[in-house]
C-alpha cells in the first residue's frame, strides 16, 4: 500500500496548470492533542505539487521528485474533508516551483505550502 492510499488521498482534477485533491481527516490523521498532523499538510501538498509537475513533464523518461517544501499551518482542523488546490508558479525545463492552499469544508484556508521539484530520471 502506498501513501496515497493509506491517507485515503483522491484527486478531484489534475491539469498542468491545477490539481485538486482531497483528504478526509480521521482519527489517524490526528496528533495526540486532536487536531490534523501538520506532517500531513506537507504530504499533502507535495503530492499535489508533485503530481502537476509530472503533468507538465514532456519526457516519460522522467518523473517529478520535490527538492523543498515550506509550509505554514494556519487553521487547525479535527474532522471533516480538507481540499488542496496547487498550481505552479514557475514550469522550467529541469525546475517548477508550485504553490498550494489547503481549506476545510468551510472554506477556510488552514494551510499554505510552496514546492520546488526537479526532473529525474526513471530508473
Amino acid at each position: 500500500m502506498n501513501l496515497i492510499d493509506l491517507l485515503n488521498i483522491s484527486v478531484q482534477s489534475q491539469t498542468p496548470e491545477q490539481v485538486i485533491m482531497t483528504m478526509p481527516v480521521t482519527g489517524k490523521h490526528l496528533q495526540p492533542y486532536g487536531v490534523l498532523h501538520g506532517g500531513l499538510n506537507g504530504v499533502l501538498i507535495e503530492t499535489a505539487c508533485s503530481q502537476g509537475a509530472l503533468l507538465n513533464l514532456h519526457d516519460s523518461a522522467k518523473h517529478a521528485v520535490g527538492i523543498d517544501l515550506q509550509v505554514n499551518h494556519l487553521a487547525p482542523v479535527s474532522s471533516g474533508t480538507i481540499t488542496v488546490i496547487a498550481k505552479p508558479n514557475r514550469v522550467g525545463r529541469l525546475i517548477q516551483v508550485w504553490e498550494a492552499t489547503i481549506y476545510d469544508e468551510q472554506n477556510t484556508i488552514t494551510s499554505v505550502g510552496r514546492c520546488t521539484l526537479t526532473a529525474i530520471t526513471n530508473k
